[in-house]
């Protein structure tokens, strides 16, 4: 699934390439992509003629401003891609749903092999009660807080580290790869409970959590060996290249070569070094 660095990437190019686009015509290949809607019409008629105004990001979500303040909500879900076509002669992707097209030319697809992904309007002050992006956790690319802040928001929650990076009510955006790869940067174990750590390691962890996002966003996200994640251009990120830990197992450490070891952990699988994360 998309984390906050991808879904970085594409508000990002998305900002450069949508705002002050109009909606010419709306074509909905796959209604279970539109299915907060009624019908596929529908969700078309909330889009057509509209500008698009601007491009923020909640967590893993992206919000598309359009001009009379309602809100094109996007998510991608596992498998979702929104990738920039020149126009309708353009080959077209398997698993396309929704294809927009703009009157100044161009289009913007939504493709999605999985269907987990998703797209919807809805009004400004609707979008407050959204369950999914109601109940996020605090923006760790957005939101800047004191150390002693975020230390007690960790000794309130009595939780796993992983565990806890991953639960989208406490930060948001912040899934299975980037958990590992902060966590190794902190040189913190998965299972450390998070009322455990001395003031030193809740600086670590900060600050690793910040860096690795960041750095991640300056690569464009991680691609894995599926290449599923593409950029809205249909590039694939390059931070895969830079992974310490994640989907490494058996490979050695960059750090101190002992070999990156797999555990489980709630069904998934979460990769470490045990001789650097303590």
């Amino acid at each position: 699934m998309p984390e906050l660095p991808e879904v970085e990437t594409i508000r990002r190019d998305l900002e450069k390439e949508v705002i002050g686009r109009r909606v010419k015509t709306v074509e909905v290949k796959g209604k279970r992509s539109v299915r907060r809607h009624k019908t596929g019409p529908e969700f078309r008629d909330r889009l057509e003629g509209r500008k698009m105004t601007s491009v923020r990001r909640a967590g893993k979500y992206l919000l598309v401003g359009l001009d009379d303040d309602d809100v094109l909500v996007i998510h991608l879900g596992m498998s979702g891609q929104l990738l920039r076509a020149k126009g309708p002669k353009d080959p077209l992707a398997t698993h396309t749903h929704v294809i927009i097209t703009f009157t100044q030319g161009g289009q913007l697809r939504f493709v999605d092999p999985r269907t987990f992904g998703e797209m919807f309007v809805t009004t400004a002050d609707e979008l407050e009660t959204v369950a999914e992006l109601s109940h996020l956790g605090f923006d760790p690319l957005e939101e800047v807080m004191s150390w002693a802040r975020f230390g007690q928001l960790l000794a309130d929650r009595h939780t796993p580290l992983k565990t806890l990076l991953m639960d989208q009510k406490f930060v948001a955006g912040i899934g299975n790869i980037y958990s590992d790869e902060i966590l190794f940067a902190a040189g913190l174990r998965y299972d450390r409970g998070s009322d455990s750590l001395s003031a030193q390691e809740i600086r670590r962890l900060y600050r690793a959590m910040v860096e690795t996002l960041s750095e991640a966003v300056k690569y464009r996200g991680s691609s894995l060996a599926d290449e599923q994640y593409r950029d809205l251009f249909g590039a694939i990120g390059d931070y895969q290249s830079q992974h310490q830990v994640y989907d490494r197992e058996g490979k050695a450490c960059r750090r101190c070569r002992n070999s990156i070891v797999r555990v489980k952990v709630n069904g998934r699988s979460a990769f470490l070094c045990d001789h650097c994360q303590i």
